[in-house]
């Protein structure tokens, strides 16, 4: 099976497309009816909320981590919250009851692929247990999202690995999409992988599509301060330090800006072996700016390869900011130790990604039903 996939330009253009845009439409999205969700690798919530924001009703949703469970139970006690090893649950008692299963699978190393590229080949894996569920609940569709390196991992093999072995569960597999998600009313330039799979019994009646993009791109200004995004500022919450002579350094870095805008001596100290090897290594010592969205969030915001420091005070990002740059609510408060907080918020999807690729779910769910009236299935 070849593949082909759609990747967005590297840098957002306000184009003829996004203006004519169909999002403010595909905002008024709604369910026909009740559709249920069944969530697997949920970690912190934000493919959960967005999902929830579209309509969909999770009936279970799994994750191993103790203190994302703990966040997931706590902001909804009524989910059905099951901790632990998905190697454990038998989805079987969920056949034909769920329309949707969606989650992020950790991806793996799909590196002793074998002859056979399908099923056989992705045992052992937790996209094994992620299609074994699928196959054990039978939805109308499933819906995975992973790295973007997973479309080229050991040469393209493992997405054909995948694909085949979608197949094989009898779904087909949508052209895989690398969704951007500042497009989505997200401020944060985060790139994901979406796997869209509809059941073959219902795929020849309806086609997917993808969300259309918001007519405008979200900046860390919109985050953080009332406006579009938020009814009011970013609240005052926890977050990391500095050292006392990182901070001296970090002083000297403007809005924006990053180790190569520091004086010859404090780059050398700064990056110390990492001076004298190329690439740009934009994201040492690198500061954030108001007017722009923020670069990819990662599980900790002081890390030297991936700073993310305030644009004017010279600090780490706190929780809240983390949490409102994944468009999470700040309603929606997270468990565990401030390390394992952001580690929830960096590994989440954005709520509002998520949001806008449910709403593409409902309109397909929705279009299942009028199909079913016109010719039943």
């Amino acid at each position: 099976m070849q593949l082909t996939y759609q990747s967005p330009a590297a840098v957002p253009q306000i184009s003829h497309e996004t203006l004519n845009s169909d999002w403010d439409e595909e905002l008024l999205s709604k369910p026909a009816k009740g559709f249920k969700l069944i969530e697997l690798f949920a970690g912190g919530g934000g493919l959960a909320i967005g999902m929830e924001k579209a309509g969909f009703a999770s009936i279970l949703l799994n994750e191993i981590n103790r203190d994302a469970c703990s966040t997931l139970r706590s902001n909804r006690p009524s989910w059905n919250v099951i901790e632990g090893d998905i190697r454990g649950i038998n989805f079987s008692q969920h056949r034909g009851k769920v329309d949707v299963i969606s989650g992020g699978f950790p991806c793996q190393s799909f590196s002793y692929v074998g002859k056979r590229l399908g099923f056989g080949d992705i045992r052992g894996t937790l996209f094994f247990e992620f299609a074994r569920a699928v196959g054990e609940a039978q939805p109308k569709v499933f819906i995975a999202e992973n790295v973007t390196g997973l479309l080229k991992h050991d040469g393209g093999q493992t997405i054909k690995t995948i694909s085949n072995a979608i197949h094989e569960l009898g779904y087909e597999l949508v052209i895989p999409k690398i969704l951007k998600a500042i497009l989505y009313q997200v401020p944060q330039k985060r790139e994901r992988l979406f796997l869209v799979c509809v059941r073959q019994d219902l795929a020849k009646f309806v086609t997917f599509q993808w969300p259309s993009p918001c007519k405008r791109i979200m900046t860390l200004r919109d985050a953080f301060f009332s406006g579009e995004l938020y009814t009011d500022d970013v609240p005052s919450a926890e977050g990391q330090k500095y050292s006392k002579r990182k901070a001296e350094i970090m002083t000297h870095v403007p809005a924006g800006g990053c180790w190569r805008d520091l004086p010859n001596e404090l780059q050398r100290e700064y990056m110390k072996k990492s001076y004298f090897l190329g690439g740009g290594k934009t994201g040492m010592a690198r500061r954030l700016a108001w007017d722009e969205p923020s670069l990819t969030l990662t599980c900790a915001p002081a890390q030297n390869q991936t700073e993310r420091c305030h644009p004017e005070e010279t600090r780490p990002l706190t929780v809240r900011e983390y949490a409102r740059l994944q468009t999470f609510p700040d309603t929606w408060l997270f468990a565990g130790s401030l390390s394992s907080q952001y580690r929830q918020i960096g590994n989440a999807v954005p709520v509002n990604l998520a949001f806008a690729v449910g709403r593409s779910l409902v309109r397909l769910l929705n279009d299942f039903d009028i199909a079913r009236q016109v010719k039943p299935m």
